[in-house]
């Protein structure tokens, strides 16, 4: 797989006290624009006895409250905007799935600076300009879709806006058009290699050379399994609506190592999930962000419930986060024991004969909740080899997780395919 010669921005360059004193300054100018602009604000700060002045250092910004989802629901739609409606240019909206959705808005030098940290992310993965760049993310109140497609115009590459579904016509697509880029969902690229397959085209003789995969929370093991048998290099990106969309956070393709915070506009902490309490770099908890640089919409320490830790940078000079390993609110509590999907997913890849695509069902047996694995089988695996694993699966998962699960293999294609973000849990319990 190609390595691509480095190319910093300003931004990247900077030294550590320079980007400290950017990230001082911004802050405080984003604490004042959200006091003065966003009554939410002012009252929470208020309540907690503290003015936009009292932060002298970055360390304060640790007394000032966090913003949670439903922050934003109570204040559904515009309630959180810090500018005349006149003045946005764009809406997006989360999908509402499990209450009101979280609505946000974008003035136009917001919708300028997530291009750029979008074309950012691009350059940092292997693009370069004149790259041709399939977009599957979907399109519409999703941010996935747009973000990645201003952000590829912006660094000067040629969008092919393919977004979700249609999957037979997106490999003809890839076929033709010849992209060396694809930005999608980990689960969905999958989808994309059976069909390749269906239609007798080897995946590995493609153009594509670098996928950028976000919107889920995806194991070193995935990668392994689409770089084999895609050939080319697969690296992670972050982002949620809340704070921009896809974008935060980019790993770089020459290290492969976690994912580097565009610090001087996304201000990250990790804090304790139960005592909110901030935890030093290296610990695993709760990622916190403050954005640094938004105008229709600041957010102040938004609680964003995945789980990582911080690490020193490598490839760049902002610090990294580890690859996101689960939500707090997607843990299972399985009879005590704490359970994430990308634990099973870790499992089920490593096992001979399973194709990568499974699903947790919960379900009550009397007073007890119960899971089952479902995991399909691939086209050539005998009956004895399906029996097998299914055993391998329940012993490695009370082996390294602690628990006893039931496990059912399936015949191959009976799992529902994604064409965006793949649930994983299906809850059962009445």
């Amino acid at each position: 797989m190609t390595r691509m010669p480095l190319l910093l921005d300003a931004a990247e360059r900077l030294g550590p006290r320079e980007l400290a004193a950017l990230q001082l300054e911004r802050l405080q100018d984003t604490l004042l624009h959200a006091y003065e602009n966003v009554p939410f604000y002012r009252a929470a700060f208020d309540k907690a006895g503290l003015h936009p002045d009292d932060c002298r250092s970055l360390a304060d910004l640790a007394r000032f409250p966090f913003t949670t989802k439903d922050d934003l629901r109570a204040n559904y739609p515009f309630g959180m905007f810090a500018v005349e409606q006149s003045e946005v240019r764009r809406l997006h909206a989360s999908s509402g799935t499990t209450g009101l959705p979280t609505v946000v808005g974008y003035t136009e030098q917001d919708l300028s600076m997530w291009a750029d940290v979008v074309a950012r992310s691009i350059r940092a993965a292997g693009g370069r300009p004149g790259d041709k760049v399939h977009v599957a993310y979907g399109y519409g109140l999703f941010t996935g879709g747009l973000g990645a497609h201003y952000g590829a115009e912006r660094l000067g590459c040629t969008v092919i806006p393919a977004s979700g579904g249609m999957t037979a016509r997106q490999v003809r697509l890839i076929q033709d058009f010849r992209p060396e880029i694809i930005m999608v969902t980990p689960s969905y690229m999958l989808t994309l290699l059976e069909e390749f397959e269906r239609q007798g085209v080897d995946p590995r003789t493609t153009s594509l050379r670098v996928g950028i995969f976000g919107a889920e929370p995806w194991t070193e093991e995935m990668r392994r399994e689409i770089e084999e048998r895609f050939a080319i290099d697969a690296v992670d990106i972050y982002g949620l609506s809340e704070v921009i969309g896809p974008g935060v956070a980019q790993e770089c393709v020459e290290t492969k190592d976690g994912l580097h915070i565009w610090e001087d506009h996304f201000y990250p902490e990790v804090v304790d999930p139960i005592t909110g309490e901030v935890l030093p770099d290296g610990e695993r908890g709760e990622l916190v962000f403050t954005a640094l640089t938004k105008e229709a919409m600041p957010v102040i320490r938004y609680r964003t419930r995945d789980l990582t830790r911080l690490l020193p940078g490598t490839a760049r000079i902002f610090r990294r986060m580890e690859k996101v390993t689960g939500r707090s609110d997607d843990m299972v509590i399985l009879r005590g024991v704490n359970l994430f999907p990308t634990q099973v997913e870790e499992i089920v890849l490593r096992t001979a004969g399973i194709a990568p695509h499974f699903q947790l069902r919960l379900t009550r047996e009397g007073r007890m909740d119960a899971l089952t694995v479902r995991a399909e089988a691939r086209a050539d695996t005998p009956p004895e080899r399906r029996e097998a694993a299914a055993r391998e699966i329940a012993a490695a998962v009370k082996d390294g997780i602690g628990v006893s699960v039931g496990v059912e293999i399936v015949d191959p294609e009976t799992l529902e395919r994604s064409v965006g973000k793949f649930k994983r849990i299906v809850d059962l319990r009445v």
